[in-house]
Protein backbone atom coordinates (compact mmCIF):
# COMPACT_ATOMS: atom_id res chain seq x y z
CA UNK A 1 0.00 0.00 0.00
CA UNK A 2 1.34 3.42 -0.96
CA UNK A 3 1.58 6.40 1.36
CA UNK A 4 -1.19 8.13 -0.61
CA UNK A 5 -3.54 5.16 -0.21
CA UNK A 6 -2.89 5.09 3.54
CA UNK A 7 -3.75 8.79 3.83
CA UNK A 8 -6.91 8.31 1.74
CA UNK A 9 -8.13 5.56 4.06
CA UNK A 10 -7.94 7.97 6.98
CA UNK A 11 -9.40 10.95 5.07
CA UNK A 12 -12.56 9.95 3.16
CA UNK A 13 -13.45 11.94 0.06
CA UNK A 14 -15.91 14.80 0.42
CA UNK A 15 -17.68 16.67 -2.40
CA UNK A 16 -17.11 18.56 -4.54
CA UNK A 17 -15.16 16.02 -6.57
CA UNK A 18 -13.10 18.27 -8.86
CA UNK A 19 -11.13 16.11 -11.28
CA UNK A 20 -8.32 17.75 -13.21
CA UNK A 21 -5.27 16.57 -15.15
CA UNK A 22 -2.14 15.88 -13.11
CA UNK A 23 1.33 16.03 -14.70
CA UNK A 24 4.70 16.25 -12.95
CA UNK A 25 7.81 18.09 -14.14
CA UNK A 26 9.03 14.96 -15.95
CA UNK A 27 5.90 14.79 -18.12
CA UNK A 28 4.38 11.76 -16.39
CA UNK A 29 0.80 12.08 -15.26
CA UNK A 30 -2.90 11.49 -15.75
CA UNK A 31 -5.43 13.18 -18.04
CA UNK A 32 -9.16 12.80 -17.39
CA UNK A 33 -11.96 13.40 -19.91
CA UNK A 34 -15.66 12.79 -19.36
CA UNK A 35 -18.50 12.60 -21.86
CA UNK A 36 -21.52 14.92 -21.64
CA UNK A 37 -23.21 12.78 -18.99
CA UNK A 38 -19.96 11.43 -17.44
CA UNK A 39 -21.42 7.95 -17.93
CA UNK A 40 -18.11 7.17 -19.64
CA UNK A 41 -14.85 8.67 -18.36
CA UNK A 42 -11.45 8.26 -19.99
CA UNK A 43 -8.37 8.26 -17.80
CA UNK A 44 -5.17 8.46 -19.90
CA UNK A 45 -1.86 7.60 -18.23
CA UNK A 46 1.39 8.83 -19.76
CA UNK A 47 5.03 8.58 -18.76
CA UNK A 48 7.20 6.03 -17.00
CA UNK A 49 5.53 3.85 -14.39
CA UNK A 50 6.69 4.78 -10.89
CA UNK A 51 5.44 5.04 -7.31
CA UNK A 52 4.59 8.70 -7.92
CA UNK A 53 2.60 7.94 -11.08
CA UNK A 54 0.87 5.10 -9.23
CA UNK A 55 -0.25 7.61 -6.58
CA UNK A 56 -1.52 10.00 -9.25
CA UNK A 57 -3.54 7.26 -10.93
CA UNK A 58 -4.94 6.11 -7.57
CA UNK A 59 -6.11 9.65 -6.76
CA UNK A 60 -7.71 10.09 -10.19
CA UNK A 61 -9.45 6.71 -10.11
CA UNK A 62 -10.78 7.35 -6.64
CA UNK A 63 -12.42 10.58 -7.79
CA UNK A 64 -13.82 8.86 -10.90
CA UNK A 65 -15.35 6.09 -8.80
CA UNK A 66 -16.92 8.65 -6.45
CA UNK A 67 -19.12 9.83 -9.32
CA UNK A 68 -21.93 8.05 -11.17
CA UNK A 69 -19.87 6.80 -14.13
CA UNK A 70 -20.80 3.40 -15.56
CA UNK A 71 -17.58 2.91 -17.55
CA UNK A 72 -14.00 4.07 -17.08
CA UNK A 73 -11.64 3.61 -20.02
CA UNK A 74 -8.01 3.40 -18.88
CA UNK A 75 -5.90 4.59 -21.82
CA UNK A 76 -2.39 3.14 -21.49
CA UNK A 77 -1.21 3.89 -25.03
CA UNK A 78 1.53 6.17 -23.71
CA UNK A 79 2.46 4.35 -20.52
CA UNK A 80 6.14 3.46 -20.31
CA UNK A 81 6.15 0.02 -18.66
CA UNK A 82 8.39 -2.24 -20.73
CA UNK A 83 8.05 -5.30 -18.48
CA UNK A 84 4.43 -4.95 -17.40
CA UNK A 85 5.27 -4.47 -13.72
CA UNK A 86 2.15 -2.32 -13.23
CA UNK A 87 -0.21 -5.25 -13.92
CA UNK A 88 -1.00 -6.04 -10.23
CA UNK A 89 -2.10 -2.42 -9.75
CA UNK A 90 -4.47 -2.50 -12.72
CA UNK A 91 -5.96 -5.85 -11.71
CA UNK A 92 -6.57 -4.58 -8.20
CA UNK A 93 -8.26 -1.43 -9.56
CA UNK A 94 -10.42 -3.52 -11.93
CA UNK A 95 -11.58 -5.82 -9.14
CA UNK A 96 -12.30 -2.95 -6.76
CA UNK A 97 -14.40 -1.18 -9.41
CA UNK A 98 -16.38 -4.36 -10.19
CA UNK A 99 -17.04 -5.25 -6.56
CA UNK A 100 -17.75 -1.76 -5.18
CA UNK A 101 -21.14 -0.62 -3.81
CA UNK A 102 -21.92 0.86 -7.26
CA UNK A 103 -20.09 -1.42 -9.73
CA UNK A 104 -18.20 0.30 -12.54
CA UNK A 105 -16.79 -1.33 -15.67
CA UNK A 106 -13.07 -0.73 -16.24
CA UNK A 107 -11.74 -1.29 -19.76
CA UNK A 108 -8.14 -0.91 -20.89
CA UNK A 109 -6.69 0.45 -24.10
CA UNK A 110 -3.08 -0.40 -24.97
CA UNK A 111 -1.06 -1.76 -27.90
CA UNK A 112 -1.30 -5.54 -28.32
CA UNK A 113 2.49 -5.82 -28.63
CA UNK A 114 3.29 -4.62 -25.11
CA UNK A 115 4.19 -6.96 -22.25
CA UNK A 116 1.35 -5.50 -20.14
CA UNK A 117 -1.20 -6.20 -22.88
CA UNK A 118 -0.01 -9.80 -23.28
CA UNK A 119 -0.17 -10.40 -19.53
CA UNK A 120 -3.67 -8.94 -19.23
CA UNK A 121 -4.97 -10.92 -22.21
CA UNK A 122 -3.64 -14.28 -20.98
CA UNK A 123 -5.00 -14.20 -17.43
CA UNK A 124 -6.77 -17.29 -16.15
CA UNK A 125 -10.40 -16.81 -15.12
CA UNK A 126 -12.29 -13.49 -15.31
CA UNK A 127 -10.26 -10.77 -16.96
CA UNK A 128 -10.76 -7.11 -17.91
CA UNK A 129 -11.67 -6.01 -21.41
CA UNK A 130 -8.55 -4.94 -23.34
CA UNK A 131 -8.77 -2.93 -26.57
CA UNK A 132 -6.04 -2.09 -29.05
CA UNK A 133 -7.10 1.57 -29.34
CA UNK A 134 -9.04 4.11 -27.31
CA UNK A 135 -11.43 4.58 -30.26
CA UNK A 136 -12.29 0.87 -30.22
CA UNK A 137 -12.96 1.08 -26.48
CA UNK A 138 -15.20 4.14 -26.95
CA UNK A 139 -17.25 2.45 -29.67
CA UNK A 140 -17.76 -0.71 -27.63
CA UNK A 141 -18.80 1.13 -24.47
CA UNK A 142 -21.19 3.33 -26.47
CA UNK A 143 -22.91 0.21 -27.80
CA UNK A 144 -23.27 -1.21 -24.30
CA UNK A 145 -24.66 1.92 -22.65
CA UNK A 146 -28.41 1.72 -21.94
CA UNK A 147 -30.37 4.73 -23.23
CA UNK A 148 -33.78 4.05 -21.70
CA UNK A 149 -32.96 5.88 -18.45
CA UNK A 150 -31.42 9.00 -19.96
CA UNK A 151 -32.90 12.24 -21.30
CA UNK A 152 -30.70 14.83 -22.98
CA UNK A 153 -31.08 18.24 -24.62
CA UNK A 154 -28.74 20.78 -26.23
CA UNK A 155 -29.66 24.32 -25.19
CA UNK A 156 -28.59 27.84 -26.15
CA UNK A 157 -26.99 30.26 -23.65
CA UNK A 158 -30.19 32.22 -22.97
CA UNK A 159 -32.50 32.55 -19.94
CA UNK A 160 -35.28 30.49 -21.56
CA UNK A 161 -32.96 27.48 -21.52
CA UNK A 162 -33.09 27.35 -17.71
CA UNK A 163 -36.84 26.64 -17.90
CA UNK A 164 -36.19 24.09 -20.64
CA UNK A 165 -33.70 22.31 -18.34
CA UNK A 166 -36.29 22.21 -15.56
CA UNK A 167 -38.85 20.79 -18.00
CA UNK A 168 -36.40 18.02 -18.88
CA UNK A 169 -36.11 17.15 -15.18
CA UNK A 170 -39.89 17.19 -14.76
CA UNK A 171 -40.28 14.80 -17.69
CA UNK A 172 -37.61 12.45 -16.27
CA UNK A 173 -39.12 12.37 -12.79
CA UNK A 174 -42.58 11.74 -14.28
CA UNK A 175 -41.34 8.93 -16.54
CA UNK A 176 -39.41 7.29 -13.70
CA UNK A 177 -42.18 7.73 -11.10
CA UNK A 178 -40.01 9.90 -8.85
CA UNK A 179 -42.26 12.91 -8.08
CA UNK A 180 -40.80 13.28 -4.60
CA UNK A 181 -37.37 14.01 -6.04
CA UNK A 182 -38.48 16.57 -8.61
CA UNK A 183 -38.12 19.69 -6.38
CA UNK A 184 -34.48 19.02 -5.44
CA UNK A 185 -33.56 17.84 -8.94
CA UNK A 186 -35.18 20.91 -10.52
CA UNK A 187 -33.37 23.21 -8.11
CA UNK A 188 -30.01 21.61 -8.92
CA UNK A 189 -30.47 21.73 -12.69
CA UNK A 190 -31.60 25.36 -12.43
CA UNK A 191 -28.38 26.35 -10.70
CA UNK A 192 -26.15 24.38 -13.08
CA UNK A 193 -27.97 25.70 -16.16
CA UNK A 194 -27.82 29.26 -14.80
CA UNK A 195 -24.05 28.96 -14.41
CA UNK A 196 -23.76 27.72 -17.99
CA UNK A 197 -25.82 30.64 -19.30
CA UNK A 198 -24.28 33.40 -17.18
CA UNK A 199 -20.65 32.29 -16.89
CA UNK A 200 -19.86 29.92 -19.76
CA UNK A 201 -21.96 31.74 -22.35
CA UNK A 202 -21.87 28.77 -24.74
CA UNK A 203 -24.34 26.18 -25.95
CA UNK A 204 -24.64 23.48 -23.31
CA UNK A 205 -25.94 19.92 -23.01
CA UNK A 206 -28.17 18.92 -20.10
CA UNK A 207 -28.40 15.21 -19.28
CA UNK A 208 -30.75 13.68 -16.72
CA UNK A 209 -30.14 10.00 -16.03
CA UNK A 210 -30.41 7.36 -13.36
CA UNK A 211 -28.22 4.38 -12.61
CA UNK A 212 -28.54 1.28 -10.49
CA UNK A 213 -29.39 3.29 -7.37
CA UNK A 214 -32.46 4.79 -9.06
CA UNK A 215 -31.48 8.31 -7.99
CA UNK A 216 -31.55 11.09 -10.61
CA UNK A 217 -28.21 12.34 -11.84
CA UNK A 218 -27.87 15.72 -13.56
CA UNK A 219 -24.94 16.78 -15.76
CA UNK A 220 -24.36 20.04 -17.62
CA UNK A 221 -21.65 20.13 -20.29
CA UNK A 222 -20.66 23.64 -21.44
CA UNK A 223 -17.87 25.04 -23.57
CA UNK A 224 -15.89 26.77 -20.80
CA UNK A 225 -12.90 24.96 -19.36
CA UNK A 226 -12.67 26.89 -16.07
CA UNK A 227 -13.89 24.87 -13.09
CA UNK A 228 -16.40 26.14 -10.52
CA UNK A 229 -14.97 26.82 -7.07
CA UNK A 230 -17.70 27.65 -4.57
CA UNK A 231 -16.37 29.65 -1.65
CA UNK A 232 -17.10 28.26 1.79
CA UNK A 233 -18.51 25.02 0.38
CA UNK A 234 -17.19 22.74 3.12
CA UNK A 235 -19.32 24.07 6.01
CA UNK A 236 -22.57 23.91 4.04
CA UNK A 237 -25.01 21.37 5.45
CA UNK A 238 -28.51 20.18 4.52
CA UNK A 239 -30.16 22.61 6.97
CA UNK A 240 -28.05 25.63 6.13
CA UNK A 241 -30.01 28.84 5.45
CA UNK A 242 -28.80 30.54 2.28
CA UNK A 243 -29.53 34.00 0.86
CA UNK A 244 -32.17 34.19 -1.85
CA UNK A 245 -29.69 35.41 -4.46
CA UNK A 246 -26.17 34.35 -5.29
CA UNK A 247 -26.65 30.85 -3.93
CA UNK A 248 -25.27 29.05 -6.99
CA UNK A 249 -23.09 26.06 -6.28
CA UNK A 250 -23.35 26.54 -2.53
CA UNK A 251 -26.99 25.51 -2.89
CA UNK A 252 -26.05 22.53 -5.06
CA UNK A 253 -23.56 21.54 -2.35
CA UNK A 254 -26.28 21.74 0.30
CA UNK A 255 -28.92 19.77 -1.62
CA UNK A 256 -27.00 17.17 -3.67
CA UNK A 257 -25.86 13.84 -2.29
CA UNK A 258 -22.66 14.29 -4.32
CA UNK A 259 -21.41 16.66 -7.01
CA UNK A 260 -18.30 17.52 -8.93
CA UNK A 261 -16.73 18.58 -12.21
CA UNK A 262 -14.30 17.18 -14.74
CA UNK A 263 -12.82 18.15 -18.11
CA UNK A 264 -14.75 17.20 -21.24
CA UNK A 265 -13.96 17.56 -24.93
CA UNK A 266 -14.36 21.23 -25.70
CA UNK A 267 -15.11 22.32 -22.13
CA UNK A 268 -16.17 20.76 -18.84
CA UNK A 269 -19.01 18.82 -17.21
CA UNK A 270 -20.50 19.79 -13.84
CA UNK A 271 -22.64 17.04 -12.35
CA UNK A 272 -24.73 16.30 -9.26
CA UNK A 273 -26.61 13.31 -7.84
CA UNK A 274 -29.80 13.88 -5.84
Amino acid sequence: MTATERREQVQPLEPPYLLTSMTNRHGAGVTVTGDASISVVELAVHGQWSHHLCDQVSAGLRLCLAGPSAWIIIDLQHLDDAYGVSMPFWLRAWRQARLGPSPVHLAFSLPATTALSRRLRTLQGPQPRVFATALEARMTTAERMPHADRLQARLAPQPASISAARNLVAQACHDWHLPQLMPDTSLIVSELATNAVEHAGTDFIVTVSRGGTGRPHVAVHDGASRFPHPSGAAPIGPRTTLPARGRGLMLVHAVAAAWGAMPARGGKVVWATV
